[in-house]
Order: C-alpha cells, then sequence, then structure tokens
C-alpha cells in the first residue's frame, strides 16, 4: 500500500459494501459507488449512483400514520458491464469462478479506481481482467470504464452486455427498506447509432428528467474490433449486446463510456440531446484519463497535507481529502446544493444536509473558499423556507432545519426505526436549533479567512440578522435570575432530547448552544457595521430592522444563561439532577455501546435518564473557540472564567460520552491537543481509522462520514501548527511537546497563498510571487508582514517559544 492508493489484495464478500463506499468516484456533480461493474444490488453489492441534489419524495404508511419522506434518489446504473462464453447463458460472476489473483486499487492521485483479476472458470479457461473506471473531473457530466480482456488459456467467442438499468430502487439501508422506494419513473430508451444507446427516466415527485447516453467500443491492438450487436430493451432498461472472437494471448480493451445530463443543467435544450451531445464529443478512454488527472494534479496541488514518512495516516489523510473534493468539487460552484453528511456515497439519513458543514467549511475556507461560498448560498437561497418554518412555530427570523434536502423544509423524521428493539419511535432531533448557530458560524469564519465584503454584504449579513432574529424572539426572560433562557430544544448530544420528569421534548439553557447564541447575535451586530452606512441603511429598510433591535440583540448576547454544576459547565439545565450511568456494566454486557440510546429503548429504558452524552456538547465550545475567545464571551455574558473550567469539563464529559457520533472523536482529540497530546493522537487515530475500518460496525457501507473525513483532515492541520482565526488574524503556534517528524501544506488566507513547513524544531512560512497585497500572519503572539516571494524561517527555543532566525523589521505586535 502506498500513501497514494487505497488497496485490497483480497475479495471479501462481508467487506463488500464497505468497499464499495469507499472506492466510491465522483466530481461533485454525481457520484458511483465502487461496485462491480458486473455486479447487481444484493446483498453484496450495492451500485448507487447519486446526483447532487437530486431528491425524491414518497408517502409510506408506518404505525398508523401516513408518513413522507425526502431520499437523494438511486438514479439509473450506468455501470453494467459483463460477458459470457458463446452458447453459455450465465454471465460473468465472480463468486462463481476460482479466483487465482485479485487486487483493487484506489489510486488517489488520478481518481481511478483498478480491479485487476485473474481466475479459472469451470471449464478450465483462464482469463485475466483489468477494469479501470472515472468520474470524469473536467466535465462532470462524463464518466468511464475500460476493461482489458486477456485469454490466457483459450481463444474463443465471447459475448459482452452493456447496459443502463434504470429499474433500480433505494434500497441500500436495510432500516429504511419498510418505506417506500421506487423513485424513478421510465420516459424511453433508444440506440442513438451502431455503438450508442440513451436511457431517459424521471422522478415520480419531484419532476426530475435525467438522460444516460452510453458508447461501448471494443479496440484490439488500438483497432477498433468488428462485433455484431444484439439491442435488448426492457421498460426502464437498455443493453446492447456486442458478439467477437478472442485469441489466446491477445489483449481486448473494451470501453465504456458514459454522458449524464438533467433538466436542472444550464444551457441545454433537453436532457437527452444534451447527454447525446456530450457523449459525442467525449474522445476515448486515454484521452478522457488524461484530462481528468489534470485536474487532480491541480487540486492536489492546492488541498494535499504532506506528513513526513506520514505511511497510513498519509494515504487516509488523502483518502478524506479525495472524497471531500468528489462531494463538493469546483463543480458546485455552478450548482445549488449543500453538503449531504454521508457524501454521495450511500443512502444513509437520505442524503440530507444537516450541520456537518460546522467541521467541512475549515478545510475548504483555506484552500477552495469559492466552494464554501457557493455552499452558503445554499443556505441563503432557503432563506425563504427558514423564514416560514420560523414563522408556523411562532417565531421571528428564519428557523434553518436540523435536516435539509431540495428546499429547505424540515426534512427529520417523525418517526424512527430502532433495529435493535424492531419499534418505530418519536424523533425529536427537529428540535436541533443549534444548525442555526452553525450557518451563522459558517458565515462567519468564511467571512473571515477570505474579506470577501460583497458576499457579506448581499447574502452573509442577511443570514446573521435573520438568524439573530430567530434567536432574539426565542430567548425568554426569567425574571427571577434576571437572564434570558432558551428552552425546549436539544443540543448536538441526540441522547437527550427530553427531562425524564417532563411530559414534553426538549432541554432548557443547553450550554453550547446559549453561548454560540450569544456569538451570533454579537456578529450580527459586526456584520452591520462591516457592509458599511449605505448597505446597512438598505439591508435595514428591507427588513424593517430597527436601531431598537440591534440593540435588543446586543443586549440578550450579555444575559443568557449558562448553567454549571460540580464546577463544570452543565451540558443543560438540570442535567446534575441525571442519573450516573453504569459504564462498565453496559461495555462487559454489550461491548459495543457507541448507540446507548437503541440498547436501552431496547430494554424498555430511556437514556434521557443518565449522564451519558453522544457527543459532549460542552466540549464543542472548546473546538470552535480558543481559550481566550471563550473568556471573552464569558465575559461578556458576566460570568467569570477560570480557565481551569475547561480542563475540568473536559474531563468530567470524557468520562460521560460514548462516542456514537463519528465526530465525537474528532472534537475530544482536539480539546486535549494541549492538555494530554499522547490521548489526543490516540484519538485523532481513530477518528482516522472510523470509516476505513468501520468502527460503527457496519454503518459506513451506507455511506461515509463526510464531517468526520474532513474534521480529521482540518484537525492534523490545526492541531500540528496551532492554526487559529482570532483578532482579524490567522495565528499559528505550533504545539511542540517533541520535535515533528515534519509537515508541509499551502493555505490560502484574504486571497494570498501561504506555504508552511514544519520539520522538527523549525518552520517555514514562504508567501508565493504573484499579488501585491502583504500578506500579515501571526506565530504566536508576534504579526508579520509578508510581501510576494518573502520567506521567514523560526525556530522554537524551550525557554522563549518561536523566535525568528532573522527578525529584520518584519514584526510587529498584534492589536
Amino acid at each position: 500500500m502506498s500513501d497514494w492508493t487505497l488497496d485490497y489484495t483480497d475479495f471479501d464478500n462481508a467487506e463488500e459494501g464497505l468497499r464499495e463506499a469507499l472506492c466510491t468516484l465522483g466530481n461533485g456533480y454525481f457520484a458511483t459507488r465502487g461496485a462491480a461493474e458486473e455486479a447487481k444490488a444484493d446483498e453484496i453489492h450495492y451500485p448507487g449512483t447519486y446526483l447532487a441534489g437530486g431528491y425524491n419524495r414518497l408517502e409510506t404508511e408506518i404505525a398508523g400514520r401516513e408518513i413522507e419522506n425526502e431520499d437523494l434518489v438511486n438514479m439509473p446504473n450506468w455501470l453494467c458491464l459483463s460477458f459470457r462464453h458463446e452458447g453459455e447463458d450465465e454471465w460473468f460472476d465472480l463468486a462463481a469462478v476460482e479466483i487465482l489473483g485479485y487486487h483493487q486499487a484506489l489510486d488517489l492521485r488520478n481518481g481511478v479506481l483498478q480491479r485487476k483479476m485473474r481466475f479459472r472458470d469451470r471449464q478450465g479457461r483462464e482469463t485475466s481482467l483489468v477494469c479501470q473506471r472515472l468520474v470524469h473531473m473536467q466535465n462532470p457530466h462524463l464518466a468511464a470504464i475500460q476493461w482489458q480482456l486477456t485469454a490466457e488459456n483459450w481463444s474463443g467467442r465471447i459475448t459482452v452486455c452493456s447496459a443502463l438499468d434504470g429499474r433500480v430502487i433505494n434500497s441500500g439501508v436495510a432500516r429504511y427498506r419498510e418505506l417506500a422506494s421506487t423513485h424513478l419513473r421510465p420516459l424511453g430508451s433508444e440506440a442513438i447509432d451502431d455503438d450508442s444507446i440513451r436511457l431517459r427516466v424521471e422522478t415520480s415527485q419531484s419532476n426530475l428528467r435525467v438522460a444516460q447516453a452510453a458508447r461501448t467500443q471494443v479496440f484490439e491492438a488500438g483497432c477498433l474490433l468488428p462485433d455484431q450487436r444484439r439491442l435488448e430493451q426492457q421498460r426502464g432498461y437498455i443493453a446492447h449486446e456486442l458478439s467477437f472472437d478472442v485469441s489466446q494471448g491477445r489483449d481486448i480493451h473494451i470501453e465504456k463510456v458514459v454522458a449524464l445530463q438533467t433538466s436542472r443543467d444550464r444551457a441545454i435544450s433537453e436532457p437527452g440531446l444534451a447527454a447525446m451531445y456530450t457523449l459525442a464529443e467525449a474522445g476515448r478512454f486515454a484521452d478522457l484519463l488524461a484530462s481528468h488527472a489534470q485536474v487532480w494534479r491541480h487540486l492536489w496541488h492546492r488541498c494535499d497535507l504532506i506528513l513526513k514518512g506520514g505511511g497510513r495516516t498519509q494515504m487516509i489523510l488523502r483518502l478524506h481529502i479525495f472524497h471531500l473534493l468528489q462531494t463538493v468539487s469546483p463543480h458546485v460552484v455552478d450548482l445549488d446544493v449543500g453538503v449531504p453528511a454521508r457524501g454521495l456515497h450511500g443512502e444513509a439519513y437520505r442524503g440530507h444536509i444537516f450541520w456537518d458543514e460546522l467541521f467541512i467549511f475549515p478545510f475548504l475556507n483555506l484552500r477552495i473558499p469559492e466552494i464554501t461560498r457557493a455552499l452558503l448560498r445554499y443556505r441563503y437561497r432557503r432563506l425563504g423556507e427558514a423564514r416560514r418554518l420560523a414563522r408556523e412555530a411562532g417565531y421571528r427570523g428564519a428557523m434553518y432545519p436540523w435536516q435539509s434536502g431540495s428546499n429547505g423544509r424540515e426534512e427529520s423524521q417523525m418517526l424512527h426505526l430502532n433495529p435493535k428493539s424492531g419499534r418505530w419511535v418519536a424523533d425529536n432531533s427537529h428540535l436541533q436549533r443549534h444548525v442555526n448557530a452553525a450557518v451563522a458560524y459558517n458565515v462567519w469564519r468564511y467571512y473571515e479567512v477570505t474579506e470577501d465584503i460583497e458576499f457579506l454584504s448581499y447574502y452573509g449579513a442577511e443570514l446573521l440578522v435573520e438568524i439573530a432574529r430567530f434567536w432574539a424572539s426565542s430567548a425568554q426572560w426569567n425574571a427571577q435570575r434576571k437572564r434570558y433562557d432558551i428552552c425546549r430544544i436539544m443540543g448536538p448530544d441526540e441522547f437527550h432530547d427530553q427531562y425524564p420528569w417532563a411530559d414534553e421534548p426538549g432541554v432548557d439553557n443547553n450550554a453550547y448552544t446559549n453561548v454560540m447564541v450569544s456569538w451570533g447575535l454579537r456578529r450580527a451586530c459586526e456584520a452591520l457595521e462591516h457592509i458599511g452606512t449605505e448597505r446597512r441603511r438598505e439591508l435595514c429598510e428591507t427588513l424593517s430592522v430597527s436601531e431598537q433591535e440591534i440593540s435588543t440583540w446586543d443586549s440578550i448576547s450579555r444575559r443568557l444563561s449558562i448553567p454549571f454544576h460540580d464546577g463544570v459547565i452543565s451540558q443543560f439545565e438540570g442535567y446534575e439532577r441525571l442519573d450516573e450511568f453504569d459504564w462498565k456494566g453496559y461495555q462487559e454486557k454489550y461491548g459495543d455501546i457507541h448507540r446507548l440510546d437503541r440498547l436501552l429503548e431496547a430494554e424498555g429504558d430511556t437514556v434521557n435518564r443518565y449522564k451519558a452524552s453522544k457527543q459532549a456538547d460542552v466540549l464543542m465550545l472548546f473546538y470552535l473557540f480558543s481559550a481566550q475567545e471563550l473568556g471573552d464571551l464569558f465575559h461578556q455574558l458576566g460570568y467569570p472564567f477560570d480557565p481551569e473550567l475547561i480542563s475540568q469539563s473536559i474531563h468530567y464529559y470524557r468520562q460521560r460520552t460514548s462516542h456514537g457520533s463519528t465526530l465525537s472523536r474528532i472534537v475530544e482529540s482536539w480539546v486535549l491537543a494541549r492538555l494530554d497530546r499522547p490521548r489526543s493522537l490516540q484519538l485523532l487515530n481513530e477518528a482516522l481509522e472510523s470509516d476505513i475500518a468501520d468502527v460503527q460496525g457496519g454503518t459506513t457501507r451506507e455511506g461515509i462520514h463526510l464531517g468526520a473525513m474532513a474534521g480529521s483532515v482540518d484537525l492534523v492541520q490545526r492541531g500540528e501548527t496551532g492554526l487559529v482565526l482570532r483578532d482579524g488574524l490567522l495565528r499559528l503556534d505550533p504545539c511542540l511537546p517533541e520535535p515533528l517528524p515534519g509537515l508541509q501544506l499551502r493555505l490560502r488566507y484574504h486571497g494570498r497563498w501561504v506555504e508552511i513547513t514544519l520539520e522538527g524544531h523549525r518552520m517555514t512560512l514562504c508567501v508565493p510571487e504573484g499579488g501585491t497585497k502583504t500578506l500579515r500572519l501571526a506565530v504566536r503572539d508576534r504579526a508579520y508582514s509578508f510581501e510576494a516571494g518573502q520567506r521567514l524561517e523560526f525556530q522554537w527555543q524551550s525557554d522563549s517559544g518561536w523566535q525568528l532566525v532573522d527578525p529584520g523589521e518584519t514584526s510587529s505586535s498584534p492589536r
């Protein structure tokens, strides 16, 4: 295994679903799981294809109620490619032959999935097959497959079947299979010419028309090989069957190039015609591979994070970056899409958008902020729906849903199936109002990194204002304590959705939410200052925002309730009244206790009774804010803030967390980076392994955890460089209890690139040639100005920290 490839050297039925998710190929427009071309959907394989923003709604009667769910639709399967020998009925099936050699490799550098197989069939014929596949990163509408088939000890005639199959359903998640799953209806299929076929389908509710066109050709020694073709058509299915002769020892190349277009594409007349034209312009596989790999080289130049001697860790980091860029590539800049929590890699969470942007945007902000801008526009375009949700719930402003899909309505289920008990139970996750705080946080952090005043003026400020209005209308004045309360919500810890002594769902004064609200209200006020007098006047007139309302936001930001108990920040008010949980006993009883909520419900109990968290809300505060920022926030709120509060709260909640979310280890690793580095590194390694090793026991096959993947990469760059945004500066303060083995990365800050190299006790910062703007960065407590082409080197001194090797006149004390 190299640090650029994910390798598998055997075929394992039990692992195939996991490998299919991890070997997904995509380009931001669509993605296809890494299923074998010859495989059909069954308990082993699931060849899903997903279009960014390709949703559809269906209704199902469950537990006496009519439930409507919106899903990211499994689009027609374009992979279908198989062969059989003349006179035989059965198509190639890897399970039906003797495998003599097998190697599957995901080439991260070039974005190519390859399988190399040698096998012997029942007749003793030995064959080698090399399969390569790509989903084109330059032209988002193209994908291609190349087979190299070699008859090692036989000659004869074979038939190859190349199909487009629109008869697929959404069945990739077992617990959803009781729900309606047929989203596509066929519109037609036809042969375009001697080499090409086309399939057209439509989603049943959203009326999204999708067309695929496929060209299949056979080559020997670089020349087109004549073949006999038969067209097969069924409702929602079309195939070309190509028959030709194969000679022993001669390589045969079978190429399938596919175009995918939809009715939402720009600058087209109709998707069927567009797919035909796109296919006609596509070259052969080698041409597509060259242009595809070139774009990946450009992306890696921006996004790679290089660890000296990184080995498996390096490969996993690149795997995580790879899947992030496949889900939200530069192609999304021209699309109206959000970030599905499970990528475009499977059907878990129904392809919905949650709050995972909070963990994803930091990496993008510092490399391709144009993608972040486009994804924030997804939220802005759904501002009207967020206003409607707030209004229907009795609030002002905008209330973003916990789960979002096509139009931004609340897509959270009201019931969910507990696979441990087989029961449908109430789902109160729509009470996670902190998604509003995440949207506001993402808007401001994007602006801090980019200084994109145009975005802030015309999109970001309106988002911040409407979210501030929501929080102001949901905060209730408590005359007894002379503070504002925010009641009946859920925090990120989904284990607690109700007090065990209460009849109604929700908890009060979730500390994470209230601190984020305080911060967000201040940022709304600050945004109105940044956008200038004229734009402020226009926006306030348009939204009917008065100076009194702005003053109220400031007042609430200073008087929100933050609960405490036993010298720590309480997760929510009343947390101290909950029972302690028998962690050791349940560990011995069940082994895997990540999902305590399901285990306890199956026993007739509820996790609401216990001090047990899926992920610790309070630690999120230490993940998102520096100690200085938190101190300022608590001071603003009128609460004392002893730095010991951080370490005490971390210690308290670490003992009461099951890590039922893949994001939990990301957060805990960061907050321990300076308190307990060995434990921090252990948690980082566990976070890196969470998907590749499927530590949650089967969830990754349903789709990767994109927030955890992006968060782990951000964790490495932040943990090693000490990177933090504060006071208008990008600050670096590498944590060096031991010399670093070596780290190289490139960051884009305020429109300028900076190259960072860390090795041993030395750090080098370089701003490449190009551009005229001076870049200011801070190293610990000193600010430095960089001109184009300037390079500064720092040395770690145990007694004085980072020191500039040749200070000159470049540093100053930051304000």
